[in-house]
């Protein structure tokens, strides 16, 4: 399977404090990694270190030429924002067909393209920032818990695009989640980050004990099953 990216004892350290400490993993292309953890954990800064916009040390080496789609946790919504729906996408792309297409794969009518960002729900307007991310193609998307905001049946509709997206045109994504459902449904591989990687490997590895270290609580834990 295509190796996408390898990443080597990665360390992040802001304003004198250690955000992430050798944390080293590998991205396959077709591959979902779930990435788990508390707040202030350093998972979205792990994502920004992949995105080369702060400092690191250790390596991060994307494959040459690859595309990246990313949707980050929280983007200011601006309600009077006077521009529409198909305005904002062109922004990114003019390909009315392909933004068309992006519209219907996140679940939407091509009407809403007319709609005015600013009578958006917070959910659509978050599932409008995954079209986003979706145009142009990419190779990879890195999601930011995407479903903040988003009632039980959008949460549904993001996670199935993935995955649809993995099957059918072998998208790779890195994805930050609170919900241990999306691990053992979904993900290929997870890592278990509270600034050092507390476990990673494949779903089945996240057990109670694993998670107990991870969040430093006992918790009950309880397997996905459909």
């Amino acid at each position: 399977m295509e190796t996408l990216l390898k990443v080597r004892n990665l360390s992040v350290e802001l304003n004198g404090e250690k955000i992430i400490s050798n944390l080293s993993f590998e991205l396959k292309r077709g591959q979902i990694i779930t990435i788990l953890g508390p707040n202030g954990a350093g998972k979205t800064t792990l994502l920004r270190a992949l995105l080369g916009i702060i400092p690191y040390k250790g390596k991060i080496k994307w494959k040459r030429g690859i595309k990246i789609g990313y949707v980050p946790q929280r983007v200011p919504f601006v309600k009077d924002f006077p521009i529409s729906v198909k305005e904002f996408l062109k922004l990114k792309s003019k390909d009315e067909n392909e933004i068309k297409e992006i519209i219907k794969i996140v679940g939407f009518d091509e009407k809403i393209l007319n709609k005015n960002i600013s009578e958006l729900s917070s959910g659509q307007y978050q599932r409008i920032l995954f079209a986003w991310s979706l145009l142009g193609n990419p190779d990879v998307i890195l999601l930011d818990e995407p479903t903040s905001g988003i009632d039980i049946v959008g949460e549904r509709t993001i996670y199935q695009i993935v995955k649809k997206l993995k099957d059918e045109k072998k998208i790779s994504a890195i994805l930050i989640t609170h919900d241990l459902s999306v691990v053992f449904k979904y993900s290929d591989y997870c890592i278990c980050l509270n600034k050092v990687p507390i476990c990673q490997g494949k779903p089945k590895k996240i057990n109670q004990k694993n998670l107990e270290r991870l969040y430093n609580f006992e918790i009950k834990f309880y397997k996905h099953v459909e």
